[in-house]
């Protein structure tokens, strides 16, 4: 029993709620104040880096989200798992939870590689990526500006083959997909909140990804959304030390760049 079943199908959950929380979330940090004694870059280095306009974001995210919309509605219909009378029988809760940590690993798998080949591949890079990197100071709302091609091949695509392997539900999607987007966004928030559950759980985290929008980062850190494994695996992986500025807030500084 989901507080939704009667009102709305677990294939509308699945494709509006995430778009919903994205919105939800992200905007929850929007409206914070600014908080200089947490971020990770000041709001001078904010206005000064980033190139594109908070307007432009809005719109490209939104583009994004109605492709996966519609990507999810068609991939609900077809692997639609409902019996004759109309019913879709659930696994237990530890088969769920199993089917979880499935997707998060088939997705972190996808998005590495992906993302990997998107800075190794310079027209890919200069035509496609480089809008993502646009925001060098990473923003909430700005989690999932992309380019469109970016967004379905990163992202929807990843979604998708994370929803097929795992065998999961519309209805255990709804959780997936909704913790997906509350960590992509916590990744982008550029705040190191004293207490964020994300960073003491972990090690991809706000900090982690920041250093990976930092010129001396773009090869490192690709890992998303979830965990560090396959920079680890593949020597992409890229320490750091959080150093707290005079001024007030803390610096991401990766630790090879602390060396140099």
């Amino acid at each position: 029993m989901v507080f939704w079943e009667g009102y709305v199908s677990d294939e509308a959950m699945g494709t509006f709620a995430p778009i919903l929380v994205y919105w939800l979330y992200a905007g929850l940090y929007q409206l914070l104040p600014p908080l200089d004694n947490y971020r990770l870059h000041t709001r001078r280095e904010e206005d000064e880096k980033n190139s594109v306009p908070l307007p432009s974001v809005v719109k490209g995210v939104l583009l994004q989200q109605l492709v996966q919309a519609t990507v999810a509605q068609g991939l609900f219909l077809l692997t639609s798992k409902a019996n004759i009378s109309g019913i879709t029988v659930q696994p237990s809760i530890p088969v769920q939870i199993v089917q979880i940590v499935i997707a998060m690993l088939v997705m972190d798998t996808w998005q590495y590689f992906v993302h990997r080949y998107m800075h190794q591949n310079k027209f890919l890079y200069r035509h496609v990526h480089s809008q993502h990197h646009r925001l060098v100071v990473p923003y909430a709302i700005g989690a999932l500006y992309n380019h469109p091609l970016e967004g379905l091949l990163l992202d929807t695509f990843g979604g998708a083959i994370s929803f097929l392997v795992s065998g999961m539900t519309a209805r255990t999607a709804v959780t997936f997909f909704c913790f997906a987007v509350i960590k992509t966004v916590d990744d982008h928030c550029g705040l190191w909140l004293p207490g964020n559950i994300f960073h003491i759980l972990f090690q991809n985290n706000t900090a982690y990804h920041d250093i990976h929008h930092q010129l001396q980062g773009l090869k490192y850190n690709y890992s998303q959304p979830f965990f560090p494994l396959w920079d680890k695996l593949f020597g992409t992986y890229m320490p750091y030390n959080l150093v707290k500025r005079p001024e007030g807030g803390f610096e991401a500084r990766a630790v090879k760049a602390m060396k140099d």
